[in-house]
């Protein structure tokens, strides 16, 4: 009996023994404890079709399964690098529970250098969720990430930028909802382990997408609506692959690990300062189509009324000069000149 014991704690500290966690088994094939392994997963609609790149992390010990997506916009070129590098940084032989890593959730998309939409259907992928498996191509996908990613998952992470024409400015966010206290709560502490300046609350209160009969419509939102805390980064702004970027939403993540307690913590840190949130924004449109001219850049304080650009025809006359709704910081503004009619040319945060 002592010989026994001997031995059994000779592997425990040698590290054989995985203390409990179990192969994980995703798209029906295993991936065993300490390991990783990439799939390519078919997504096929008739002539349309694509390989959707994912990349499970088994960790050492038992614990939870974190969902991960990067390009569902295919052109937010930040969020899909930088889950490049995760695919080196998370280390499965230190890792407690489970990572799936959805690297280019919209393959096409960022094949083609498509802003916001899937070339192949012309469908926003984070419009259609939790999608169809009798659908297009983009809901195949949609249905795809809800099935084994989101639906497998504990905690659930969608990272975005600022797409081709957006100036945007880097923030976190987390669904929240009251009559979802201990969810909402949850996203809003991982949000914060996420340490960026601003945090940004996505209240779910009276969203049509948030009753049962209804489609959830977005990545995270399907999540959330299904008991999950959600949470986004935004981090990049015109599409542009900023190295500094990518490298602090790869922080950020690895951040998230530590404070889920996924991964050992990294040694002594800086307390993080307490961010500043965001709890409400409001919406700028055009009135006119045409040329627009920012006067201000995301991350400015604007007030009421102030000037932030202006629109003019195609023969260089101003037609609309554009007004601030609100007091507060530009979350977004668009950055590029084409402007249409209706269309969202700035997102201002009321900070709380």
């Amino acid at each position: 009996m002592e010989r026994t014991f001997f031995f059994l704690l000779i592997f425990v500290l040698s590290g054989q023994i995985t203390f409990g966690q179990k192969s994980f088994y995703f798209d029906g094939k295993e991936v065993k404890p300490k390991t990783k392994q990439h799939f390519s997963i078919p997504i096929i609609n008739g002539e349309d079709s694509t390989l959707l790149p994912v990349s499970v992390f088994n960790g050492i010990a038992e614990g939870p399964v974190l969902g991960i997506t990067a390009g569902v916009h295919g052109y937010e070129y930040p969020p899909i690098i930088a889950a490049q590098k995760l695919i080196k940084s998370i280390n499965p032989e230190t890792l407690k529970g489970v990572v799936i890593l959805v690297q280019i959730s919209n393959p096409e998309g960022f094949s083609k250098r498509t802003p916001y939409l899937n070339p192949q259907d012309g469908k926003n992928l984070n419009r259609v969720f939790p999608g169809s498996n009798q659908g297009t191509i983009t809901e195949k996908i949609a249905h795809f990430i809800t099935q084994n990613v989101i639906a497998k998952s504990d905690f659930f992470l969608d990272m975005h930028c600022g797409d081709a024409p957006e100036d945007l400015m880097s923030y976190s966010a987390y669904y929240s909802n009251e009559s979802m206290p201990a969810v909402s709560n949850k996203g809003k502490e991982m949000a914060v382990s996420l340490d960026y300046d601003h945090v940004v609350v996505f209240n779910t209160k009276g969203k049509k997408y948030m009753e049962k009969q209804e489609p959830s419509l977005y990545c995270s939102a399907e999540a959330f609506k299904r008991g999950k805390p959600a949470v986004d980064i935004e981090c990049g702004r015109l599409g542009v692959a900023d190295p500094q970027l990518i490298d602090k939403i790869e922080s950020g993540v690895l951040n998230l690990l530590e404070y889920l307690e996924m991964l050992p913590a990294s040694g002594e840190k800086q307390p993080a300062k307490a961010p500043l949130m965001i709890t409400e924004r409001h919406y700028v449109s055009a009135k006119h189509s045409g040329i627009f001219y920012p006067e201000k850049v995301s991350g400015e304080y604007v007030a009421e009324g102030m000037k932030i650009g202006y629109i003019t025809n195609y023969f260089g006359e101003v037609i609309e000069p554009v007004y601030a709704s609100e007091n507060g910081i530009i979350l977004l503004i668009i950055g590029t000149p084409p402007i249409s009619t209706d269309e969202t040319i700035a997102v201002i945060g009321k900070v709380d």
